[in-house]
């Protein structure tokens, strides 16, 4: 009979959750995307990997509460709240989309005690976009 081959890195060896406790994320990026239906925060460092994330559906919200700026509060928070346990103290802030819940996430952020270097309006505009479709004939 062969050997198993040892996996490195392995859950029974109790490598993964130790290196994720380590990790000191002292500068990060925070995109929040709002749309009408949902807001969705993701924290990530520098280099972009995921460090959180969190949405208002994610939050509990269902339905139409998720586009409400409450839910996009609550999920603002929740996304941070691990991100400064791991000593994150300063961020950028780059918003997408035009739902409502664009101000309350910044206001949640602003209020977490992490300080922003800048916060900037990544919303893709169009220069013209696509063509239109043909008037309907009667």
């Amino acid at each position: 009979m062969t050997k198993p081959i040892p996996r490195i890195g392995s859950r029974r060896n109790g490598r993964i959750s130790s290196r994720k406790t380590t990790r000191r994320i002292p500068k990060g990026v925070i995109h929040v995307q709002a749309s009408f239906n949902n807001t969705i925060v993701t924290v990530t460092d520098i280099r972009g990997r995921v460090i959180s994330w969190s949405s208002a559906g994610t939050c509990g919200f269902r339905g139409t509460r998720r586009g409400t700026p409450f839910a996009a509060q609550t999920a603002a928070a929740n996304a941070i709240r691990t991100v400064v346990d791991q000593g994150m103290q300063r961020a950028e802030v780059r918003i997408k989309g035009p739902g409502l819940g664009r101000d309350a996430a910044l206001r949640a952020i602003r209020r977490s005690g992490i300080l922003l270097s800048f916060v900037r309006d990544v919303t893709p505009m169009p220069h013209n976009g696509c063509r239109p479709p043909k008037k309907r004939r009667v």
